[in-house]
């Protein structure tokens, strides 16, 4: 296969994939709604970033979620008006404060969690475990290949 079909295949690739991201946010956003809680998909993205790894920097959320400084400090600062998460500094470095869920934060999981988790559901389909595994891996690897 020649290196630029490839390219066209990863162009291609990369179109359906932000088209599929942008589709499950639509539903996640849709589903948070419906239940008549008042978050974005990006504070939920923090927040579900927090559930996993409670306690990192506000720079490792924003490298994370791709989100520049003011763009982070903003959402932080809305999810810290809203009780969700606290910030704390750190001792040996007062610019680095660390972000932790409130127990207020940790008790939105089991409303939102069952939620987005049927949004996936629905989006896996009929598709078997070792397709999500490939795809997964796939994705991995070209996001790799882009970091070197």
């Amino acid at each position: 296969m020649s290196s630029e079909l490839l390219a066209e295949q990863a162009l291609e690739f990369s179109r359906a994939f932000t088209e599929l991201r942008s589709r499950v946010r639509q539903r996640i956003q849709a589903a948070i709604a419906a239940a008549g809680l008042d978050l974005s998909f990006e504070l939920l993205e923090i927040i579900g970033l927090l559930w996993r790894k409670n306690g990192i920097t506000q720079q490792e959320i924003a490298d994370i979620v791709s989100k520049d400084k003011s763009s982070m400090t903003y959402l932080i600062n809305s999810l810290v008006k809203r009780g969700l998460v606290t910030r704390n500094e750190n001792e040996n470095d007062r610019r680095n404060r660390h972000i932790f869920l409130t127990e207020k934060g940790r008790h939105v999981r089991k409303t939102i969690y069952p939620l987005v988790l049927h949004v996936y559901a629905e989006a896996a389909g009929e598709l078997a475990e070792t397709e999500i595994s490939s795809a997964l891996r796939l994705v991995k690897k070209m996001t790799d290949n882009l970091q070197n």
